[in-house]
């Protein structure tokens, strides 16, 4: 990971300037906002963002080696997976995922599933 330079004031930002995007190994409508993390303040510790999966969509079973994450539910319904076990997620329920853990996410719902998910550290490499 490049070196990024450290915001030295508070973000304080609209969440409507941060565009929506669907990044790799996110399929069917699975979008998200970085609001904080490394490409907008320089984070090393922490990456912040909003989620929004349309019905069908999904981000595919993944590991992390070194990130732990958290996710938060505000909108819809969708099957968490975890090693496995499939749990259905709704509003207010949320997640801790430790290293290691697989994991994926799809929107089972009709309607939009809108979560929130912090992980850190922002990058997932070993550190050096």
């Amino acid at each position: 990971m490049e070196s990024r330079k450290r915001r030295a004031t508070a973000l304080i930002e609209k969440m409507a300037m941060v565009p929506w995007r669907e990044y790799p190994g996110h399929f069917g409508g699975a979008l998200s906002k970085a609001l904080v993390g490394p490409d907008n303040v320089g984070s090393a510790r922490i990456d912040f963002r909003i989620s929004r999966y349309a019905p069908m969509a999904y981000v595919e079973e993944h590991v992390h080696q070194v990130q732990e994450q958290v996710y938060y539910v505000l909108e819809g319904e969708g099957v968490l997976t975890t090693d496995g076990e499939r749990h259905l997620m709704r509003p207010h329920d949320y997640t801790y995922v430790p290293p290691g853990v697989r994991h994926g996410f799809s929107n089972t719902g009709t309607g939009g599933l809108v979560f929130l998910v912090i992980t850190t550290p922002a990058d997932d490499e070993e550190p050096r």
